[in-house]
């Protein structure tokens, strides 16, 4: 397989580059690729990381799969790119400096009309033509606030405009069988409500999706460093992909020490927010369980005087802090994971 400028032939690996835009000094914007090309026919899985230029451990830990996997052992073809915004990388940003965009928020988009596509958007796609073109599964490795337990994104399925009701079934299936199997707490997308307001079906995941591909997004724990135990509970649950694909005839690693005990199915949600400026104080940190009611947070005047507290509606585990200790009136506390009442499946057709 080929994809870029790197070329593997059966049972062999080969890295390349594949080049996206041109920048004003000259050069091309490439983005790193590694090819895997198993000894026999299968299936083929992308890897991503770094689409947001601060969140380094998808990057780490897609060198370190990229580099343990024999190709002599493998039935089908793994892509990784480490570095999906290489913009971002170089100055440590989570939005590319082409124009200041999120680059997860370009996939899938097609022809916006008479504006022509922004930078951003032509990288994107680009790169997405590659993908779409022979991608079977995809992982789209993220991390998110600073302080954030590791877990897995579910996206929910849509039917009823480019799919039956059968077909995203058994697409829900296949992406529920490879978020158990990659080992992290998994926590489904938000509701369809809050998905479509923050335009989540043109992220990486959410275009694979609506295009009849798994796609799931791990995040990685905080962002700005590599978080050294999340990079190797990723490097393990790709490797679960790969044998619950049967792409490696081995055994699956066990699961990673980041289980949240939820007794149904959870969903993520920003919650709860302040009615008070001034400076936060937490009484909770990423990973614990929260009780309805419960007082997650106070919020402080400059002296130090309790203006409110935070308390969540919702019983279910925290997620992440939010960063920065200043707060404004309605502002997010955290990011939590609460039971879900919405079914994976959802009708698209209205």
């Amino acid at each position: 397989m080929k994809v870029g400028s790197a070329d593997a032939a059966p049972g062999t690996r080969a890295t390349g580059y594949l080049s996206v835009t041109d920048l004003p000094t000259g050069q091309s914007e490439r983005l790193p690729v590694v090819v895997v090309e198993g000894s026999e026919s299968g299936p083929t899985v992308w890897v991503t990381g770094t689409v947001h230029g601060d969140e380094p451990t998808g990057m780490a830990a897609t060198h370190e799969f990229a580099t343990r996997l024999r190709p002599e052992a493998l039935a089908g073809t793994v892509v990784c790119v480490p570095v999906m915004n290489p913009a971002g990388l170089r100055t440590n940003e989570r939005t590319s400096y082409y124009h200041g965009d999120d680059p997860n928020r370009y996939f899938g988009r097609g022809d916006g009309g008479e504006t022509p596509p922004r930078t951003q958007q032509l990288v994107c796609e680009r790169v997405y033509d590659e993908i779409r073109e022979s991608a079977d599964v995809v992982v789209s490795l993220h991390t998110s606030w600073i302080q954030t337990h590791p877990y897995t994104i579910r996206p929910r399925v849509g039917y009823g405009r480019d799919r039956d009701e059968a077909a995203a079934a058994a697409l829900r299936d296949r992406i529920v069988e490879l978020t158990e199997a990659f080992g992290l707490p998994v926590v489904n997308q938000f509701g369809r409500e809050e998905t479509e307001r923050r335009s989540l079906s043109h992220t990486l995941t959410g275009a694979a999706v609506a295009d009849g591909i798994a796609a799931f997004t791990p995040e990685l724990g905080g962002r700005f460093v590599v978080e050294a135990d999340a990079r190797a509970a990723a490097v393990a649950g790709l490797r679960n992909v790969l044998v619950t694909s049967d792409m490696l005839d081995e055994p699956a690693s066990p699961p990673t020490e980041f289980g949240l005990s939820a007794g149904g199915p959870l969903k993520r949600r920003v919650h709860p927010h302040t009615d008070a400026a001034g400076i936060v104080r937490y009484r909770v940190r990423e990973g614990d369980r929260i009780t309805a009611g419960e007082t997650v947070a106070e919020v402080v005047d400059p002296h130090g005087e309790t203006k409110t507290e935070v308390a969540t509606e919702y019983p279910g585990y925290v997620l992440s802090r939010h960063e920065g200790a200043a707060v404004y009136e309605n502002d997010p506390i955290l990011d939590v994971a609460v039971p879900d009442d919405e079914p994976l499946l959802w009708d698209r057709s209205d």
